[in-house]
Formats: structure tokens, C-alpha cells, sequence
């Protein structure tokens, strides 16, 4: 079976970094969170990803965040990870509360972490390849 095919009316895209183990293990909790299949995967050094840059107009082609992409908007950093934990099953989703937060004090926190990702938690030498299992669910 080959990869999903994207309809924005049933599902978002969640770009991540491939390379990152914390983006990685990320996606594999959102995967089991995610009971519905709601969101679909692109590593941010695919194809895919550029192809998103190129429509949705974003010019950081050296973006560190997360980007969600829901329809033809789309939101990066802490408002991604909060609409994402919106949609997990479990107590994830009292995490949008969060939301009521300003994203000028959430998103120097998410940079933070970001910017040291890899010196706490390593990275890969190449992006994740998924497991028959969840093949599907990503568009790369």
C-alpha cells in the first residue's frame, strides 16, 4: 500500500525534522495518539517539505520548527505543538489551555529547546524510515 493522499478536509500535515531524535520519537507518539489518522508526516528535508515552502510561502528554508499544516494555513512552534496535542487522545488535549498563553512568552521557550535539541537528545545521520505499519501516514 502506498502512501496516503493528502485531502486537507480530512487531514493536516505535520512537517518535522527527520534528522532529530526528539522530532522522531515525537511523531511516533503522535502516531499513537493519533487514533483517527488525522495527521500525516513529511520530514522538513523532503521533497514534500519544499514543495509546502513553495505554496504556502514560507521562505525559512532553514526553519528549525515544527510546522502543522491544516488546509492552506499553517502555524509552526508552540501553536503547532498545542493545536497537535488538541487532536491526541488521552489527557494531551488539556494542553490547549495553553493556548491562552502569548505566543511572545510560549515561543522563546520552544526556541530554546529547539536550538539545543540536538546536544540533549543527538541526532540521526539520515531521516526515519517508517515501519510498514505507518508508511502510510507519511507523504515522503
Amino acid at each position: 500500500m502506498g502512501p496516503t493522499v493528502y485531502d486537507p478536509k480530512k487531514h493536516a500535515v505535520i512537517l518535522f525534522d527527520g534528522v532529530c531524535n526528539v522530532c522522531n520519537h515525537s511523531v511516533q507518539f503522535i502516531i499513537n495518539h493519533d487514533k483517527n489518522g488525522y495527521f500525516l508526516f513529511a520530514s522538513l528535508q523532503s521533497p514534500v517539505a519544499e514543495s509546502y515552502f513553495s505554496t504556502l510561502g514560507i521562505s525559512d528554508k532553514n526553519l528549525r520548527s515544527i510546522v502543522l499544516i491544516e488546509g492552506e494555513q499553517y502555524v509552526t512552534e508552540s501553536t503547532a505543538v498545542l493545536r497537535i496535542c488538541k487532536r491526541l487522545t488521552g489527557l494531551w488535549k488539556i494542553l490547549d489551555v495553553l493556548i491562552l498563553v502569548p505566543p511572545f512568552i510560549r515561543d522563546p521557550a520552544y526556541r530554546l529547546f529547539a536550538r539545543n535539541r540536538y546536544r540533549f537528545f543527538g541526532k540521526r545521520e539520515q531521516c526515519m524510515i517508517p515501519s510498514p505499519e505507518i508508511k502510510t501516514r507519511f507523504l515522503d
